[in-house]
């Protein structure tokens, strides 16, 4: 996908609706630095917005509709009826607008219209991007006066209530809260968070995009969160966050259990300990913290998948600093980190990898800490 000039979306609503739009907002997509399934068992994350984004623009309507056009769905025009709307009754990618109408007791109508430039699949929370930037506009349709914190709950909740999707609110708590030039250190048992500076001057952060799309609406994410609460419950925690040595876990009988609850453990403490060398301003000692993390992902938690593994393999063998897998797993996205002068060589490691793997060209593109959702003028 080609970047868009930002707003672009807000201009073409007339030409679609045949009236102007009322509110627009941009929502960004993330890249989780580390902190990865750690988010629904009350740990610790440390994500940063990115500049790739949906668009929604949207008008009221006063018939109970939800209108729904997309310029990546171009054969879709939905029309949603709010009267009666519950789980289960809306399927695809329109359950997360129809969600976050749900959640927010929208039942007036409105009109959206949804553009985005971020890869879909990709573990690069693009559900959370829609669901926020939707959010918005349906509140500041109803003059509804909501926080970004807010806004980031509603959202959440659309997904885990109205999409069926288990996650935690890492997602949609980066999209509203990041700033431009941080990461943001969000503690999930207590909501609080702090920006981190993330600078990577000398440095490029990379986001290969595997091309395998994950949907983790799907049983496997929802077994690792079960299986994360039942560790908890044999440790006699109220989760996994209480825990505080990887070595504590091994009392567990299941081996499965240990696993799990192994990565957890292990990497609120990378968590912890990446955002201390970024206050210090080391990025580039954060390599080895980075590659951990993708071989607990891979070996306890085992969420990697195949073209994940072979790009970090091909990344840190071509003088990647480190890598890991971003996002749920079972499909998405990889980021290295690399010299500046390294990067390219990094690259065409990687593509060479999948080349000789038989599989498509990776895309691969810069992530550069973005501010959270914004409102557009109109």
């Amino acid at each position: 996908m080609t970047a868009r000039r930002p707003g672009e979306n807000a201009r073409r609503f007339s030409r679609c609706y045949g009236r102007a739009h009322e509110v627009a907002w941009r929502a960004p997509g993330r890249v989780n630095l580390i902190g990865e399934h750690t988010d629904y068992n009350r740990g610790l994350v440390l994500p940063f917005a990115i500049s790739r984004s949906v668009e929604v623009a949207a008008a009221g309507r006063d018939d109970g509709i939800l209108e729904l056009r997309s310029r990546q769905m171009s054969d879709d025009r939905l029309r949603i009826r709010l009267d009666g709307l519950e789980p289960g009754t809306v399927n695809g990618w329109a359950a997360y607008p129809a969600g976050v109408a749900w959640t927010l007791g929208e039942r007036r109508g409105a009109s959206l219209l949804i553009d985005s430039d971020l890869p879909q699949g990709a573990g690069l929370a693009s559900s959370a991007a829609l669901e926020c930037a939707v959010a918005a506009c349906l509140a500041d349709l109803a003059g509804a006066e909501l926080t970004r914190h807010q806004i980031a709950e509603l959202a959440w909740r659309a997904e885990n209530e109205f999409v069926g999707m288990p996650c935690g609110i890492m997602d949609q708590s980066a999209v509203m809260l990041c700033r431009r030039g941080h990461a943001l250190l969000l503690d999930c048992r207590n909501g609080e968070s702090v920006a981190v500076p993330l600078d990577p001057a000398g440095l490029r952060l990379l986001i290969i995009d595997t091309g395998v799309r994950h949907e983790l609406t799907g049983g496997e994410y929802a077994a690792r969160r079960r299986e994360c609460e039942r560790a908890a419950t044999r440790l006699s925690v109220r989760s996994l966050r209480e825990v505080a040595n990887p070595a504590d876990v091994e009392v567990l009988e299941d081996p499965v259990l240990v696993r799990r609850a192994r990565h957890v453990v292990s990497e609120n403490g990378r968590v912890r300990q990446v955002a201390e060398l970024l206050r210090c301003g080391r990025l580039d000692e954060c390599g080895p913290l980075l590659s951990s993390s993708h071989r607990s992902l891979r070996d306890d938690f085992e969420v990697s998948w195949p073209a994940a593994d072979v790009a970090f393999d091909a990344a840190v063998a071509a003088g990647a600093l480190g890598a890991r897998m971003t996002g749920g797993g079972f499909g998405g996205s990889v980021l290295a980190l690399a010299q500046a002068a390294d990067a390219d060589a990094v690259i065409a490691a990687v593509r060479a990898a999948f080349a000789d793997a038989g599989w498509p060209v990776p895309a691969v593109l810069d992530a550069v800490p973005a501010a959270g959702a914004v409102r557009l003028a109109r």
